[in-house]
Protein backbone atom coordinates (compact mmCIF):
# COMPACT_ATOMS: atom_id res chain seq x y z
CA UNK A 1 0.00 0.00 0.00
CA UNK A 2 1.25 3.23 -1.23
CA UNK A 3 2.00 6.04 1.41
CA UNK A 4 2.92 9.70 1.23
CA UNK A 5 6.62 9.99 1.41
CA UNK A 6 6.52 12.31 4.35
CA UNK A 7 4.57 10.09 6.28
CA UNK A 8 6.90 7.28 6.31
CA UNK A 9 10.13 9.27 6.53
CA UNK A 10 9.24 11.23 9.53
CA UNK A 11 7.92 7.71 11.31
CA UNK A 12 11.70 6.90 10.15
CA UNK A 13 12.65 9.31 12.43
CA UNK A 14 13.86 11.56 9.61
CA UNK A 15 12.25 14.80 10.14
CA UNK A 16 9.38 16.26 11.02
CA UNK A 17 6.83 16.18 7.95
CA UNK A 18 7.30 19.95 6.87
CA UNK A 19 10.94 19.47 7.11
CA UNK A 20 10.94 16.78 4.82
CA UNK A 21 8.56 18.49 2.90
CA UNK A 22 11.58 21.19 2.52
CA UNK A 23 14.07 18.67 2.14
CA UNK A 24 11.80 16.89 -1.24
CA UNK A 25 11.67 20.81 -2.69
CA UNK A 26 15.39 20.73 -2.14
CA UNK A 27 16.40 18.22 -3.90
CA UNK A 28 17.87 16.25 -1.12
CA UNK A 29 15.13 13.10 -1.49
CA UNK A 30 15.63 10.44 -4.02
CA UNK A 31 12.99 7.39 -4.70
CA UNK A 32 14.69 4.29 -6.51
CA UNK A 33 17.50 6.29 -7.57
CA UNK A 34 15.94 9.60 -8.73
CA UNK A 35 15.18 12.49 -7.15
CA UNK A 36 11.93 13.83 -6.58
CA UNK A 37 11.32 17.44 -5.90
CA UNK A 38 7.40 17.77 -7.06
CA UNK A 39 4.85 16.50 -3.94
CA UNK A 40 2.76 14.45 -3.68
CA UNK A 41 5.01 11.56 -3.64
CA UNK A 42 3.52 8.10 -2.66
CA UNK A 43 5.76 5.20 -2.26
CA UNK A 44 5.33 1.51 -1.26
CA UNK A 45 7.83 0.81 1.76
CA UNK A 46 8.08 -2.72 0.86
CA UNK A 47 8.95 -1.85 -2.75
CA UNK A 48 10.53 1.48 -3.33
CA UNK A 49 14.11 2.45 -2.07
CA UNK A 50 14.45 5.74 -0.58
CA UNK A 51 17.48 7.79 -0.17
CA UNK A 52 18.10 11.23 1.92
CA UNK A 53 21.32 12.90 1.27
CA UNK A 54 22.75 10.11 -0.59
CA UNK A 55 21.85 7.54 2.57
CA UNK A 56 19.42 4.84 2.15
CA UNK A 57 16.58 5.21 4.92
CA UNK A 58 15.06 1.70 6.77
CA UNK A 59 11.57 2.32 6.40
CA UNK A 60 10.64 0.25 9.80
CA UNK A 61 7.33 1.02 11.45
CA UNK A 62 8.33 1.79 14.87
CA UNK A 63 6.83 2.89 18.20
CA UNK A 64 8.08 4.91 21.25
CA UNK A 65 10.33 1.54 22.21
CA UNK A 66 13.72 2.58 20.45
CA UNK A 67 12.97 6.32 20.32
CA UNK A 68 14.71 9.16 21.93
CA UNK A 69 13.41 12.07 23.45
CA UNK A 70 14.76 14.61 24.94
CA UNK A 71 13.38 17.77 26.86
CA UNK A 72 15.78 21.16 26.84
CA UNK A 73 15.19 24.11 28.64
CA UNK A 74 16.47 26.79 25.33
CA UNK A 75 18.55 29.50 26.51
CA UNK A 76 18.19 32.84 24.79
CA UNK A 77 20.30 33.53 21.45
CA UNK A 78 20.31 29.75 20.82
CA UNK A 79 18.76 28.02 17.13
CA UNK A 80 16.55 25.36 16.62
CA UNK A 81 17.70 24.83 12.79
CA UNK A 82 20.50 21.38 12.95
CA UNK A 83 22.43 23.01 10.67
CA UNK A 84 24.26 25.98 12.10
CA UNK A 85 25.42 29.67 10.05
CA UNK A 86 28.74 30.92 11.18
CA UNK A 87 29.03 30.70 14.92
CA UNK A 88 25.25 29.88 16.09
CA UNK A 89 25.02 27.98 19.07
CA UNK A 90 22.49 24.97 18.13
CA UNK A 91 19.98 23.53 20.85
CA UNK A 92 21.54 20.35 19.67
CA UNK A 93 24.77 21.30 20.92
CA UNK A 94 23.37 21.86 24.06
CA UNK A 95 22.56 17.88 24.46
CA UNK A 96 24.94 15.49 26.40
CA UNK A 97 27.49 13.82 24.20
CA UNK A 98 27.47 10.44 23.73
CA UNK A 99 23.89 10.42 21.80
CA UNK A 100 23.75 7.62 19.09
CA UNK A 101 20.65 8.98 17.31
CA UNK A 102 20.23 12.38 15.26
CA UNK A 103 17.73 13.95 17.13
CA UNK A 104 15.09 17.20 15.96
CA UNK A 105 13.08 19.75 17.91
CA UNK A 106 9.68 19.31 17.57
CA UNK A 107 8.07 22.68 16.68
CA UNK A 108 10.65 25.85 16.99
CA UNK A 109 11.48 28.42 19.03
CA UNK A 110 13.15 31.65 17.60
CA UNK A 111 16.08 32.26 18.88
CA UNK A 112 15.34 35.25 20.81
CA UNK A 113 12.56 33.21 22.79
CA UNK A 114 13.17 30.91 25.06
CA UNK A 115 11.92 27.37 27.01
CA UNK A 116 10.58 24.07 26.72
CA UNK A 117 12.16 22.39 23.66
CA UNK A 118 11.56 18.64 22.61
CA UNK A 119 14.25 17.01 20.43
CA UNK A 120 13.49 13.58 19.35
CA UNK A 121 13.57 11.14 16.49
CA UNK A 122 10.24 10.26 16.23
CA UNK A 123 8.90 11.81 13.15
CA UNK A 124 5.45 11.25 13.74
CA UNK A 125 4.90 12.50 17.09
CA UNK A 126 6.68 15.60 15.80
CA UNK A 127 3.98 15.97 13.54
CA UNK A 128 1.15 15.37 16.17
CA UNK A 129 2.28 18.00 18.51
CA UNK A 130 3.08 20.91 15.86
CA UNK A 131 0.63 20.36 13.37
CA UNK A 132 -2.83 22.40 14.35
CA UNK A 133 -5.13 19.99 13.20
CA UNK A 134 -4.53 17.69 16.34
CA UNK A 135 -4.57 21.43 18.73
CA UNK A 136 -1.47 20.08 21.22
CA UNK A 137 -2.00 22.87 23.83
CA UNK A 138 1.22 25.41 24.11
CA UNK A 139 1.15 27.75 27.32
CA UNK A 140 4.25 30.89 27.03
CA UNK A 141 4.73 33.34 29.60
CA UNK A 142 5.50 36.97 27.66
CA UNK A 143 6.71 40.26 29.15
CA UNK A 144 5.32 42.85 27.34
CA UNK A 145 6.11 46.74 26.91
CA UNK A 146 2.87 48.55 28.69
CA UNK A 147 -0.74 47.62 30.49
CA UNK A 148 -2.57 45.61 28.61
CA UNK A 149 -6.27 46.43 28.65
CA UNK A 150 -8.83 44.16 28.35
CA UNK A 151 -9.62 44.63 25.33
CA UNK A 152 -6.24 43.60 23.69
CA UNK A 153 -6.89 40.45 25.68
CA UNK A 154 -10.60 40.29 23.51
CA UNK A 155 -8.94 40.94 20.63
CA UNK A 156 -6.37 38.38 20.88
CA UNK A 157 -8.83 35.84 22.38
CA UNK A 158 -11.18 36.21 19.30
CA UNK A 159 -8.37 36.24 16.56
CA UNK A 160 -6.56 38.38 14.49
CA UNK A 161 -5.39 38.25 11.12
CA UNK A 162 -2.16 37.66 10.47
CA UNK A 163 -0.02 38.47 6.74
CA UNK A 164 2.03 35.65 5.31
CA UNK A 165 5.13 35.85 3.75
CA UNK A 166 5.68 35.06 -0.10
CA UNK A 167 2.56 36.32 -0.90
CA UNK A 168 0.52 34.75 0.60
CA UNK A 169 -3.48 34.95 1.97
CA UNK A 170 -3.93 36.24 5.77
CA UNK A 171 -4.55 33.70 8.18
CA UNK A 172 -6.89 34.44 11.17
CA UNK A 173 -5.59 32.70 14.31
CA UNK A 174 -7.43 30.32 16.32
CA UNK A 175 -9.02 31.11 19.95
CA UNK A 176 -6.06 31.31 22.79
CA UNK A 177 -6.78 31.85 26.42
CA UNK A 178 -5.11 35.12 27.79
CA UNK A 179 -4.05 35.10 31.38
CA UNK A 180 -2.80 38.37 33.39
CA UNK A 181 -0.20 37.14 35.69
CA UNK A 182 0.52 40.78 36.44
CA UNK A 183 0.69 44.32 34.92
CA UNK A 184 1.37 48.49 35.51
CA UNK A 185 2.06 51.28 33.35
CA UNK A 186 5.29 50.13 32.50
CA UNK A 187 5.18 46.24 31.55
CA UNK A 188 2.46 43.51 31.88
CA UNK A 189 3.01 39.86 32.15
CA UNK A 190 0.84 37.48 30.38
CA UNK A 191 0.44 33.52 30.02
CA UNK A 192 -0.90 32.63 26.62
CA UNK A 193 -2.13 29.17 25.52
CA UNK A 194 -2.56 28.29 21.87
CA UNK A 195 -3.40 25.15 19.85
CA UNK A 196 -1.45 26.57 16.69
CA UNK A 197 1.65 27.50 15.71
CA UNK A 198 1.96 30.40 13.00
CA UNK A 199 5.52 31.71 12.67
CA UNK A 200 6.66 34.00 15.83
CA UNK A 201 2.54 34.11 16.54
CA UNK A 202 2.65 35.32 19.88
CA UNK A 203 4.99 38.15 18.79
CA UNK A 204 2.92 39.42 16.32
CA UNK A 205 -0.54 39.02 17.78
CA UNK A 206 1.05 41.02 20.77
CA UNK A 207 2.36 43.57 18.22
CA UNK A 208 -0.79 44.01 16.36
CA UNK A 209 -3.03 44.90 19.61
CA UNK A 210 0.19 47.56 20.77
CA UNK A 211 2.81 45.72 22.90
CA UNK A 212 6.10 45.26 22.17
CA UNK A 213 7.64 42.04 23.99
CA UNK A 214 10.48 41.89 25.89
CA UNK A 215 10.61 37.84 27.09
CA UNK A 216 9.12 34.95 25.70
CA UNK A 217 9.10 32.10 27.41
CA UNK A 218 7.52 28.39 26.93
CA UNK A 219 6.28 26.76 30.12
CA UNK A 220 4.56 24.14 28.50
CA UNK A 221 3.76 21.61 25.12
CA UNK A 222 1.05 19.11 25.84
CA UNK A 223 1.79 17.01 29.22
CA UNK A 224 5.20 18.67 29.48
CA UNK A 225 6.71 21.16 31.62
CA UNK A 226 9.77 22.70 32.55
CA UNK A 227 9.46 21.75 36.30
CA UNK A 228 13.26 21.14 37.74
CA UNK A 229 14.99 22.28 34.44
CA UNK A 230 17.59 25.25 34.40
CA UNK A 231 18.38 27.02 31.44
CA UNK A 232 20.63 25.34 29.03
CA UNK A 233 19.87 22.02 30.95
CA UNK A 234 18.30 18.86 29.72
CA UNK A 235 16.99 15.10 30.66
CA UNK A 236 15.24 12.02 29.11
CA UNK A 237 11.44 11.86 29.36
CA UNK A 238 10.03 9.38 32.27
CA UNK A 239 8.85 6.62 31.12
CA UNK A 240 5.47 8.30 32.16
CA UNK A 241 5.87 11.20 30.08
CA UNK A 242 6.86 8.96 26.89
CA UNK A 243 3.66 6.72 27.55
CA UNK A 244 1.43 10.23 27.57
CA UNK A 245 2.97 10.90 24.70
CA UNK A 246 2.84 7.68 23.03
CA UNK A 247 -1.14 7.93 23.93
CA UNK A 248 -0.56 11.41 21.56
CA UNK A 249 1.05 9.86 19.28
CA UNK A 250 -1.49 6.80 18.47
CA UNK A 251 -4.18 9.19 18.26
CA UNK A 252 -6.34 8.83 15.05
CA UNK A 253 -5.86 11.16 12.45
CA UNK A 254 -8.95 13.38 11.25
Amino acid sequence: MKQRIQKLLAGAGIASRRHIEEMVRQGRVKVNGRVVVQLPILVDPRADRIEVDDEPVPLVTRTTAGRTYILLNKPKGVVCTNVAQGEQVRAIDLLPPGLRTRVYPAGRLDADSRGLLLLTDDGELTHRLTHPRYGVPKTYRAVVEGFVTPQAIEQMQEGIWLAEKGGKRAVKTGRLQVRIKSRNRQRSVLEITLREGHNRQVRRMLARVGHKVRDLMRTRMGPLTLHGLGPGQSRLLTRREVESLAHLRSGREE
